[in-house]
């Protein structure tokens, strides 16, 4: 395991504890995206390999074995879709704060009994 990915599984555990521990809907919605920066950099991590480069054709790499010199391109392909939509959904979980900050004048969770079974 490299650096990378130990320290993408703790922002993970960080996040998960801040999801689950704090009483306040915006510091959940940071645990989210702190949970999401250390997916990114996990699936970072196992796309890497050392010693090989980036997939990008240049004439620096020209005449080598473009099977044996390159990464595989799909995890930071995949990497810069997750980081798109997990902005899109951070954009979304914050447009619902906002909203229920109007409401109840509050972003504590014990404020919001209305739909407690």
């Amino acid at each position: 395991m490299t650096v990378i990915s130990i320290l993408g599984f703790i922002l993970i555990i960080i996040g998960l504890w801040g999801m689950l521990t704090q009483k306040n809907i915006i510091k959940m919605i940071i645990g989210f995206s702190i949970i999401d920066t250390g997916l990114h950099l996990v699936i970072v991590s196992i796309g890497f390999i050392k010693g090989r480069t980036a997939p990008i054709i240049s004439k620096a790499v020209e005449g080598l074995d473009t099977g044996k010199n390159f990464i595989d391109p799909v995890p930071s392909a995949l990497v810069l879709t997750a980081i798109v939509i997990g902005l899109a959904i951070t954009a979304l979980m914050l447009v619902y704060a906002v909203k229920l900050f109007r409401f109840k004048r509050s972003l504590q969770i014990e404020d919001f009994e209305e739909l407690k079974w």
